[in-house]
C-alpha cells in the first residue's frame, strides 16, 4: 500500500502521463560525453565574468553604507523574494533534493505542504514587528529589550552560523565538480578558489544591488538546468515513462510518523523540521531580515516573502523531477552507471555526473554554471550580510569606523573580501563530516538556526525575559541540537548510524531553548519583582 502523501504528487503529475507519450520503440541510451567540452568552459567564462562586471558596474553609484548594504530601503519586492530563494537555495539544495529524492525517497516533497503555514506565521506575525524599525542590522532589535550582550551573542552567532554554511557549500559544489571533471577530490581547493573569488569580488564591488540582480541571474539558470535536465531524459525515454508509479526498492521506509527516533525521515518529522527551520531563518537570519529591511513597508516585505515560498515550491518540485527523472534513466540503462558508484549509497553523485557525460555540449556549460550561481548566490549573501553585522554591530557599535561615508563603504568592501577568503580556506574541513548532503547540512549549517531566532522570539515576544534566561536557554538549546545531529559518534561510537535523525534537531532544539529560557526568565522576574531588585 503506497503511503497517503506519496499518493499526491503521484496524481499531481500522472497528469503529464499520456499513451501519446508512450515509447513505441524500446529507448536508446544517451551517446556518452568524455567530460565537458571547451564550449562549455567558455560559457561558464563568460557568466563569470559578466558577474563580475555587474558587481563593477553597481559600485558606481554607491555613495554610503546604507545604498551598499539594503538597497536605500527602496529595492523591488519581487526581485528581493526571488534573491531570497537564491540565497537559500544554494548548490546544497541543488544538488540534495534529486539525490534525496533518487536514493531515498520522495518524502522531502512534504516540506512543500509546509509554506502557507510559514507564511502566515511569518508574514502576520513577525515581519510586522520587525518592519517598525528599520535597522541595517537585525541584531540592532535586541539590543533595546536584552542588551549588548545579547545582541553581541546574536551576531556572534549568526557569523559562526553563515561561515560554516558558506564553507559547506562551497565544498559540495567543489566536490561535485570534480565527479563532472573526472579528477580526484585534491582539485577541490582550486575549484573552491575559482568560485570564491567571482563571487567576492562582485559581492565587495556592487554590494546588495549586485547581489540581488546576480541572484536573479542565478534562479533563471538554475531553474533552465533542471528543466533541460528533465527534457533530455524524457526525450531520449520518448515520453514519462521514468515517473515513478509505485515505491521503488531503492528508497527508504518513510513512514507517516514512527515512535522510533531513529527513523531517518517520517512525514511529521519533515514537515515540523521544515517549518521550524523556514520560520527561525526568515526571523532570526540577517541574511532574510536584511532583505526585508531592504523593501518599502511590511506589505512589500510580505510580498517578498510569498515571492520567495512560490518560487521555492516551484523549484522544489521540479528538482523533485530530476530525481525521478535519473532513477527512471539509470534503471533503465544500469551499464550506465559509472564503476563504484551505487544507486543508494551514492545517489547525490548522479546528478553531476549526467550533467557532465550526458547532457548535449552547450547545455552541460549552461547547467553548470547554474551549480556555480546556487554557490555564488550564497556566497554573495552571505559574505554581505556578515560585513553589515560586523560594520553595524561591532564598528559602528564601539566607534571604530571610519568617519566619512567613503571611507564605510570603502572598509565594508574591504571585509567582504577578508570574509569571502575566510570562507574559502575554510571549506577544507568540511569533507570529513559523514552522511549524504541533506544529512551533512542539517548536522552542521543548521546548528544555529534556532538559537538565533529563540534570541528575538525572547526580545520580541516574551515581556518577562531576562538576558540570563535568554543565554540558559541558547545554550540548553545548541546543546541539544549537537547532541541530536552527532549523536552517533558521542553515544554509540565512531561510525555507528545515529540513535535520533537529524529531522528532529529543529524541532527539539527551538522546544528546549523556548522552554528552558521562559523557566529561568520567569523565575528571575519572580524574584525581582518580590524583592523589589531592578531589572538586569
Amino acid at each position: 500500500m503506497k503511503p497517503l502523501f506519496f499518493i499526491l504528487p503521484l496524481l499531481v503529475f500522472s497528469l503529464f502521463e499520456s499513451p501519446l507519450c508512450a515509447a513505441e520503440t524500446s529507448p536508446e541510451p544517451l551517446s556518452v560525453n568524455t567530460g565537458l567540452h571547451p564550449l562549455d568552459w567558455v560559457i561558464i567564462a563568460i557568466y563569470a565574468i559578466s558577474t563580475i562586471f555587474l558587481g563593477w558596474y553597481f559600485s558606481r553609484g554607491q555613495e554610503d553604507t546604507s545604498e551598499y548594504f539594503v538597497g536605500s530601503g527602496q529595492m523591488n519586492p519581487i526581485l528581493i523574494g526571488v534573491s531570497l530563494f537564491a540565497t537559500l537555495l544554494s548548490t546544497i539544495t541543488y544538488l540534495s533534493t534529486p539525490g534525496e529524492i533518487l536514493g531515498k525517497g520522495p518524502v522531502y516533497l512534504i516540506k512543500d505542504l509546509a509554506m502557507p503555514f510559514i507564511f502566515l506565521i511569518v508574514g502576520f506575525v513577525m515581519i510586522p514587528v520587525y518592519m517598525r524599525q528599520r535597522v541595517t542590522s537585525a541584531y540592532e532589535l535586541l539590543e533595546e529589550k536584552l542588551g549588548l550582550g545579547i545582541r553581541l551573542l546574536g551576531a556572534i552567532m549568526f557569523v559562526s552560523l553563515r561561515l560554516i554554511w558558506m564553507s559547506l557549500l562551497v565544498y559540495l559544489t567543489a566536490k561535485a565538480i570534480t565527479t563532472m571533471l573526472n579528477v580526484g577530490e585534491e582539485w577541490i581547493p582550486y575549484i573552491v578558489l575559482g568560485t570564491g573569488l567571482v563571487a567576492i569580488i562582485y559581492t565587495s564591488l556592487g554590494g546588495l544591488r549586485a547581489v540581488v540582480i546576480t541572484d536573479l541571474i542565478q534562479t533563471i539558470l538554475l531553474f533552465g538546468g533542471a528543466l533541460l535536465v528533465i527534457a533530455t531524459i524524457t526525450y531520449h525515454l520518448d515520453g514519462f515513462g521514468w515517473f515513478p508509479t509505485q515505491w521503488d526498492q531503492h528508497w527508504d521506509t518513510q513512514p507517516f510518523f514512527s515512535f522510533d527516533p531513529a527513523t531517518r525521515v517520517t512525514y511529521v518529522g519533515t514537515f515540523l523540521s521544515i517549518m521550524v527551520w523556514y520560520v527561525a531563518t526568515a526571523c532570526g537570519d540577517q541574511v532574510s531580515v536584511q532583505r526585508f529591511m531592504s523593501t518599502k513597508d511590511a506589505s512589500a516585505a510580505r510580498k517578498s516573502l510569498a515571492v520567495q515560498l512560490s518560487v521555492s515550491v516551484v523549484v522544489s518540485l521540479t528538482l523533485a523531477m530530476v530525481g525521478f527523472a535519473l532513477l527512471g534513466y539509470f534503471k533503465e540503462f544500469p551499464n550506465e552507471i559509472p564503476a563504484g558508484i551505487d544507486l543508494k549509497k551514492d545517489a547525490d553523485k548522479f546528478f553531476p555526473h549526467y550533467i557532465a557525460y550526458h547532457l548535449p555540449v552547450g547545455i552541460s556549460g549552461c547547467v553548470v554554471s547554474a551549480m556555480f550561481a546556487a554557490a555564488m548566490s550564497s556566497i554573495d549573501s552571505g559574505v554581505n550580510s556578515i560585513t553589515a553585522v560586523v560594520m553595524t554591530d561591532f564598528l559602528d557599535r564601539f566607534d571604530k569606523s571610519p568617519r566619512t561615508e567613503k571611507g564605510h563603504v570603502f572598509t565594508a568592501r574591504l571585509l567582504a573580501f577578508g570574509i569571502g577568503t575566510i570562507v574559502v580556506l575554510s571549506s577544507s574541513v568540511m569533507g570529513s563530516i559523514p552522511g549524504n548532503i541533506t544529512a551533512v547540512t542539517n548536522k552542521t549549517a543548521n546548528l544555529l538556526t534556532t538559537p538565533i531566532f529563540c534570541l528575538f522570539f525572547f526580545a520580541l515576544f516574551v515581556p518577562y525575559s531576562r538576558p540570563a534566561g535568554v543565554i540558559v536557554g541558547a545554550i540548553l538549546g545548541t546543546t541539544t541540537a549537537i547532541l541530536i545531529a552527532f549523536s552517533g559518534p558521542i553515544f554509540m561510537g565512531p561510525n555507528e548510524p545515529d540513535p535520533i535523525s537529524f529531522q528532529w534537531i529543529a524541532p527539539a532544539a527551538v522546544t528546549v531553548n523556548i522552554a528552558s529560557g521562559c523557566l529561568v526568565s520567569y523565575l528571575i522576574a519572580s524574584f525581582q519583582s518580590r524583592n523589589r531588585l531592578p531589572r538586569s
